[in-house]
């Protein structure tokens, strides 16, 4: 990639919230192992596009001769933090037919009459697909302890179950990508008064995000709390500074790269003798 300014190391490293992991020693504007800018950024977020389709459209190759390999992204943040241009920045390069998607809101009173996670468990994504979860089960843990909708005997219950799902998804061939899109509560500000200042913005623009927006810092503790407790090594969470909406859409570009490295996907090979159907192709 001559000329294009990369990561010194992969954010997989960077990102990773460690065993001390401290929410509030994170900086919301900074940019973790990349020097470059603005433009440096989406150039190699460009950059990358093919190389992403070229891997996703490998693994769903995989998955129709057997494989059960498959790739889940959950993207956790606060209101404004870019939850929208990660899916459509980064995903979007992908086969829609090899993508699953789901952004999870206010649970309905059906799924309210089961256990959280019956409704996550039917979203998550079939072998040789790409799944993106547009926040998730994590939700029952964040705002449930933030207005103490859950006791923590029920909490602690939840984080338990969770684990527990996650490492179930993993066994059956799922690599998870838990991302928490970190910005400041000065930036949630300024983008929520962008939104107002631009009348096609006004559609995104909710109340109820300048409700919770009050509830900031035990949202903060929310996230800590989570971190603390379903950071695992086969699950663990990476948090992104996403103050510069650029650097958080190619930090997720590398995270769900790795992922894909990870899973050392191979093309199918072929079930036929390849010389001897070129032969029939070129005398129909």
């Amino acid at each position: 990639m001559a000329g294009v300014v990369e990561f010194k190391q992969h954010p997989s490293e960077t990102l990773k919230a460690g065993n001390r992991f401290v929410l509030a020693d994170v900086d919301p504007d900074s940019t973790p192992g990349y020097s470059g800018n603005k433009a440096d950024g989406k150039a190699l977020l460009a950059d990358l596009d093919g190389k992403l389709g070229e891997l996703q459209e490998k693994l769903f190759a995989e998955s129709r001769f057997g494989g059960t390999k498959r790739i889940l992204l959950i993207l956790q943040a606060m209101d404004t933090a870019g939850k929208g241009g990660i899916v459509n920045h980064v995903m979007a390069t992908m086969d829609p037919q090899g993508v699953q998607f789901k952004a999870f809101k206010a649970p309905t009173e059906e799924e309210k009459s089961y256990d959280f996670l019956w409704r996550i468990e039917k979203e998550v994504p079939a072998a040789g697909m790409v799944g993106v979860f547009d926040r998730s089960h994590y939700e029952d843990v964040l705002i449930h302890r933030v207005h103490s909708w859950a006791t923590p005997e029920e909490l602690k219950r939840r984080y338990v179950a969770i684990n527990e799902f996650e490492e179930r998804l993993t066994e059956s061939g799922t690599k998870i990508v838990k991302v928490m899109l970190y910005i400041s509560r000065d930036e949630q500000k300024a983008r929520l008064l962008a939104r107002l200042d631009n009348p096609a913005k006004h559609w995104k623009y909710s109340r109820g995000d300048l409700d919770e927006r009050a509830f900031w810092d035990d949202y903060m503790a929310a996230y800590q709390a989570a971190i603390d407790v379903t950071n695992s090594d086969i699950a663990p969470w990476h948090v992104v500074p996403a103050n510069k909406k650029w650097f958080a859409r190619i930090a997720v570009q590398q995270l769900v790269l790795g992922a894909f490295s990870e899973l050392k996907l191979e093309w199918p090979k072929a079930d036929f003798d390849v010389a001897v159907e070129r032969e029939i192709v070129e005398r129909s």
